[in-house]
C-alpha cells in the first residue's frame, strides 16, 4: 500500500498466449516468479501438457496464412512489432533487470540489442531466398530452380540465461521465414516473454503465429518433442540430459532438431537460425523452344 495515496497497488496478472488469446492454464495452476535475489515478482501460469497441445493446434491453424503471406508483408509485420517494443522499452528494461539481476544500464543495453535484432531479422524476410535458393545448372533443356520454404510448426525452448535478447533471437528467425511457433519461456524468468505476448497481440501479427507458454521446461518440452504435428524443435533452453531425451522423442516423426549450444546472445547471430527451419523445394521446368 502506498503511504502517500493510501491505495493498494494493482498487480499484473500474467497469462499464456495461445491462438491470439490470453487463456489461463487449463489446469488452473500458477507458480511463483522471483527476481535474482529471491524477492517475489508475480505469479505466472504453470502451463500443462494440454496447453501445449492446444498451442500446437493454434500454430498449425495459423501456418497456412502466415507461410502464404508475401515475404515483404511478413517483414512489415515484424517491423511493426519492433516499433511497439520500442514504445514499451522502459517496461522491458525493468523486467529484464529484475529477471537477470542486471543494473538498469545493462538491462537497457540488452533490451536495445533485442529490439535491434528483431529489426535485423525483419529485414531478412524478402532476402533469405537469395541466399537459400538457386538456379541450378543441369545438362538438358530444363530450368532447375531451388527455393526455400518454411518447415511448419516449430517448438522453441527459449534460453534460460537470456530472458529477452535470447528469446527474440530464437523467435524472430523462425517466424520471419514463414514458420509458426510454440515457445516455452525461460522457466525462472518468464515475465519478459509473457509481456512480449501483449505486444504481439496488439501488432499486426496473426493469432497463432507465436504461442507463448510459461511453466516447467521439461514438462512442456516432452509432449512437444513427441507431438506428431510439430515439424521441428529448437532446444536452446534445454540442458544436456533433457536435450538427449527430446532428440530421441523428436526422431519418431523425423523432426528437424536444432541442438543446444552455449551461444553468446550478444554476438552477431549470422544466418544459421534463419536457414535451419527451411526446406528446399526444387522444380524442373522445360525450356521453351
Amino acid at each position: 500500500m502506498s503511504e502517500l495515496t493510501g491505495r493498494l497497488a494493482v498487480f499484473k496478472t500474467y497469462k499464456l498466449y495461445v491462438g491470439g488469446k490470453f487463456p489461463r492454464s487449463e489446469s488452473g495452476r500458477v507458480y511463483e516468479v522471483t527476481d535474482s535475489k529471491g524477492r517475489w515478482l508475480a505469479h505466472a501460469p504453470l502451463a500443462s501438457r494440454k496447453d501445449a497441445r492446444d498451442a500446437v493446434v493454434a500454430a498449425r491453424k495459423a501456418f497456412g496464412g502466415w507461410s502464404g503471406a508475401t515475404a515483404y508483408n511478413r517483414g512489415q509485420i515484424l517491423y511493426r512489432v519492433a516499433e511497439m517494443l520500442e514504445g514499451r522499452r522502459d517496461q522491458f528494461v525493468a523486467e529484464v533487470a529484475a529477471a537477470e539481476g542486471l543494473s538498469k544500464a545493462k538491462a537497457a543495453a540488452q533490451v536495445d540489442a533485442a529490439i535491434d535484432r528483431w529489426v535485423w531479422y525483419a529485414g531478412w524476410s524478402d532476402k533469405v531466398a537469395q541466399i537459400a535458393g538457386a538456379a541450378n545448372p543441369v545438362a538438358g533443356p530444363y530450368f532447375n530452380l531451388s527455393s526455400p520454404e518454411p518447415t511448419g510448426v516449430v517448438a522453441v525452448l527459449a534460453p534460460q540465461d537470456s530472458s529477452f535478447l535470447g528469446l527474440v533471437s530464437v523467435i524472430a528467425p523462425a517466424i520471419v521465414t514463414g514458420n509458426t511457433v510454440v515457445v516455452v519461456a525461460a522457466e525462472d524468468a518468464p515475465l519478459p516473454a509473457l509481456s512480449l505476448a501483449e505486444v504481439l497481440a496488439t501488432s499486426d501479427l496473426p493469432g497463432g503465429v507465436v504461442n507463448l507458454l510459461s511453466g516447467r521446461t521439461a514438462e512442456l518440452a516432452a509432449p512437444l518433442a513427441a507431438h506428431q504435428d510439430v515439424n521441428a524443435i529448437d532446444l536452446a533452453g534445454a540442458d544436456a540430459d533433457l536435450a538427449k531425451d527430446l532428440e530421441i522423442a523428436a526422431a519418431d516423426n523425423l523432426k528437424r532438431v536444432l541442438r543446444p549450444t552455449p551461444p553468446n546472445w550478444s554476438a552477431d547471430p549470422g544466418t544459421g537460425r534463419l536457414l535451419t527451419f527451411l526446406e528446399t523445394k526444387t522444380v524442373w521446368h522445360p525450356k521453351g523452344t
